[in-house]
């Protein structure tokens, strides 16, 4: 049976977990898994599939090798990744780079990177025999569970934050069919109180404390590379909340690395928002000292003060000599602004990694001929509320770069006019 022969071990105590059954924190030590894929030399030719159509059409899918191997009438698929990477002159010159490419996962089917963690964990919940899929969720996860348990034809739970999701994605949500529980306080007691429920409940938790999760987000990576001809770029930068990308991001290169088909780690840079930045605290304290916090921003997705994946994310940063900061909500929504302008889009906690890039060129700890590529993880609609509040002045913060405030005229063309004198005129 192709599930017996997938590893899972707890990295703290390694403690061995069945890929048989739901996979839950080590009953051992409380730790987290990882999946060990005991991987040897692949040719780069082993990614080249049929584009045609089917399972191997998916971004993530298409890179099996390097994928733990499921039952193939398990997978859940809906041809997600196959995301762009951009490149942009006014993008570069706002970090103060010759050149920064963006990689948008908002591209993904229900516009966010969650769809391929959720491919693969959904797919494992089905492979288990799991009816119901459970996650805690400011919002993009939850968007994703809802539309990959219904297309595998499972019921999906979502516990959300009271008031704190964006209408955008609590909308995907809904449509899709999940089961909302909206619980009063932030994304930590929510997830605290699902993991004590899927604990008492044959109820199979996919967020990404879920090993599967992660080996579908280390496809970001893996399709970078590839794109990038193997050529790794300086550095990875993206934003950090629960840290189940960074942690993914980490075993991504380890495996490419051990698999050859990279010769050198790239740095990755985990940028979180001011106000939600536990693992910035804990990078500056030379990772002695951690705390949790209550977490306040307008980078929603990002608003976690006590992530999951931390000790994880801690072991990619060590990896790769990377590095952690933070960036102040303002710095969030100007840089997020230039992305916009730039035609590319995405949601606030996206342009965490833009902010955090300019930030750590400035200090030097970035290279001014660094090559760079960022992590979008949203779409622009996710959180329409935040564009609309930029622009019409909603939200505080001085000095506010590339606002687009519509103006009112009465219905006459000299009136019209007059207000596009300066566009007409140029």
């Amino acid at each position: 049976m192709l599930l017996r022969q997938i590893h899972i071990q707890c990295v703290e105590c390694g403690a061995q977990q069945s890929a048989t059954e739901p996979v839950s924190v080590c009953a051992v030590c409380g730790g987290l898994f990882e999946i060990d894929l005991r991987l040897t030399p692949l040719d780069r030719g082993a990614f080249d599939r049929d584009t045609s159509g089917g399972k191997y059409f998916s971004g993530v899918w298409r890179y099996q090798p390097l994928l733990p191997r499921l039952p193939e009438n398990s997978i859940v698929s809906r041809a997600e990744g196959r995301t762009a990477i951009y490149w942009d002159d006014r993008i570069a010159a706002y970090a103060g780079l010759p050149r920064v490419g963006l990689k948008h996962e908002g591209q993904n089917p229900t516009g966010s990177f969650k769809d391929r963690g959720m491919t693969v964990g959904v797919s494992h919940a089905k492979a288990v025999g799991a009816r119901i899929v459970a996650c805690a969720s400011t919002g993009n996860t939850s968007a994703s569970l809802a539309s990959y348990a219904a297309a595998g034809g499972m019921q999906s739970l979502v516990i959300i934050p009271e008031g704190k999701i964006a209408g955008g994605k609590l909308a995907q949500s809904i449509a899709m069919g999940a089961r909302i529980v909206q619980v009063e306080g932030d994304f930590d007691i929510a997830l605290a109180l699902l993991r004590q429920l899927t604990a008492k409940y044959p109820v199979y938790l996919v967020n990404s404390v879920n090993p599967f999760r992660l080996e579908g987000q280390k496809t970001i990576v893996i399709e970078m590379l590839e794109q990038l001809d193997w050529n790794p770029p300086d550095v990875i930068a993206l934003p950090g909340g629960n840290l189940g990308n960074t942690a993914a991001f980490g075993k991504a290169l380890h495996d490419l690395h051990a698999a050859r088909l990279i010769d050198r780690i790239p740095r990755l840079m985990t940028i979180q928002a001011e106000g939600a930045a536990p693992f910035a605290h804990y990078f500056e304290s030379g990772f002695d000292r951690y705390e949790p916090v209550k977490a306040e921003t307008v980078a929603t997705a990002i608003k976690i003060g006590d992530p999951a994946s931390m000790q994880r994310a801690r072991r990619a940063i060590q990896l790769t000599d990377g590095h952690v900061t933070s960036v102040t909500d303002d710095e969030i929504l100007a840089a997020k602004s230039w992305i916009d302008r730039a035609g590319i889009g995405c949601e606030p906690a996206s342009a965490a990694s833009l902010a955090g890039v300019r930030k750590l060129v400035a200090a030097g700890v970035i290279n001014r001929d660094a090559t760079v590529v960022g992590i979008l993880t949203g779409h622009l609609l996710k959180d329409a509320d935040a564009v609309t509040g930029y622009h019409l002045g909603e939200l505080g913060g001085a000095g506010r770069p590339n606002v687009n405030r519509p103006v009112s005229v009465e219905p006459t063309l000299d009136a019209l006019e007059r207000t596009l004198d300066d566009a007409l005129s140029s």
